[in-house]
């Protein structure tokens, strides 16, 4: 869980441009499928991908298939599909990040459609709406959910009581219902406290409230759509908070933003689950002052990954049941408790790991609010194309954060740009 993956989740989209694109363009190069040789099972993963004491009693659960674990560094997904076209050192198992899977799902040919090894067994043990982000349209599922990234209110107590608005995070969960009252709890704030600016950075939520509807980009019949409503009800809600001057205009994981929440002028954020270990690691001397409530307008969620079994496995039931056991209840909670890598089984959230009251959220319990998170964020289709053609309007947003532009221009230039990406590879 490191802040790299907030740059990829939060903030990248341009940079996963190039990558989603060649990953669309490629996916009919099915690959090598010459088998792997018996013996090993090879395992891939990026770092901080799975917890490292689940890793360690899989390998030793497992001695006969003498499973071989790979940290692979840098850019995950290209040098996995690298590997694939060379056709050699392919693993038998491996990582697919969840900001990827939408792309590599035209890939399915170099999966293994893990219902035909058993997983129809288990599927029901994990979230729908995650599973079904791993499935193609036809039916096939490629990944069974490694974890999660449910979305809730971070906030402070302190400086939320101090200028005027609750503090208690069931008053707050009532208070801040939607974004319309978060904004408007902003401009309180600030009135009281004009140093505190309730929303971390614009665009940040811009993309949190396309995350919270079951429409996106690209429909299921490869139409262009993010020039309807649902997209321009989330430009429009990140403009008021910019026109407002509730925008802290402080992207994520920055000094700036490390500094702004310990400090109090970034008092709110809306994040993932995984969050939590940045917002510790950034809050020095702001301990115990933090609380969670949900999101407005909804739970959504960023991020969360998958494993997978590629085409050349030599024994792809054997693999199965390698994943089948790493990604059981008891072991997803485990790696909740290494490393916060928040489970995508509903029935982890009763474990101990999971109800342990935190001292940095004043002796809150944060599955109380992840959990019913988790398990409300919608079923959305994301298309392969989606990360790529949705990229420029976060890179026009931010014209408007800059002055650079009005939001009606900004917005005609997202459009016009996403449609070119889209039409450039056949989006309709």
């Amino acid at each position: 869980m490191e802040l790299s993956r907030r740059t990829l989740i939060a903030g990248g989209f341009a940079a996963m441009l190039g990558s989603t694109v060649a990953g669309c363009s490629s996916s009919m190069d099915t690959g090598s499928t010459k088998k792997n040789a018996t013996g090993n099972i090879a395992l891939w993963c990026w770092p901080g991908g799975l917890g490292k004491t689940v890793l360690d009693d899989t390998i030793a659960h497992f001695p006969d298939q003498h499973l071989k674990y790979s940290e692979i560094g840098g850019d995950f997904k290209q040098k996995l599909l690298t590997t694939f076209n060379g056709g050699t050192s392919i693993p038998d198992i491996t990582g697919v990040k969840g900001e990827d899977i939408a792309s590599i799902l035209p890939q399915a040919n170099r999966f293994v459609d893990l219902k035909t090894v058993g997983a129809d067994s288990i599927l029901g043990d994990y979230l729908e709406w995650k599973v079904k982000q791993a499935t193609t349209l036809d039916g096939k599922v490629i990944g069974i959910p490694i974890d999660i990234g449910p979305t809730a209110l971070y906030y402070r107590e302190d400086i939320f009581t101090a200028g005027g608005l609750p503090g208690d995070p069931a008053k707050v969960a009532d208070q801040l219902k939607t974004w319309e009252d978060f904004l408007a709890a902003g401009l309180e704030l600030k009135k009281a406290n004009p140093k505190a600016l309730i929303v971390s950075d614009a665009t940040d939520m811009y993309g949190l409230i396309v995350n919270q509807g079951t429409d996106r980009y690209i429909d299921k019949d490869n139409k262009f759509i993010g020039d309807q409503d649902h997209i321009r009800r989330a430009w429009d809600l990140a403009v008021k908070a910019i026109s407002t001057k509730v925008d802290a205009k402080t992207l994520g994981g920055t000094p700036d933003w490390n500094a702004g929440l310990d400090q109090g002028t970034v008092p709110a954020l809306t994040g993932a689950a995984w969050v939590a270990l940045d917002v510790k690691a950034a809050c020095k001397t702001s301990t115990g002052k933090w609380k969670l409530a949900p999101t407005p307008s909804g739970p959504a969620n960023f991020g969360g990954s998958f494993l997978t079994i590629t085409r050349n496995a030599a024994d792809p039931a054997a693999a199965f049941e390698v994943i089948k056991y790493m990604l059981s209840a008891d072991n997803e909670a485990k790696a909740f408790a290494d490393a916060q890598i928040f489970p995508a089984t509903p029935a982890a959230y009763d474990k101990p790991q999971l109800k342990a009251a935190d001292p940095f959220f004043g002796g809150q319990v944060p599955i109380d609010v992840f959990g019913p998170a988790a398990k409300n964020i919608p079923i959305a289709y994301e298309a392969p194309l989606d990360a790529a053609v949705g990229a420029p309007y976060a890179t026009a947003l931010k014209t408007v954060q800059s002055g650079s532009k009005s939001s009606d221009a900004a917005w005609k230039d997202a459009v016009s740009q996403a449609k070119q990406i889209g039409k450039r590879q056949g989006v309709q």
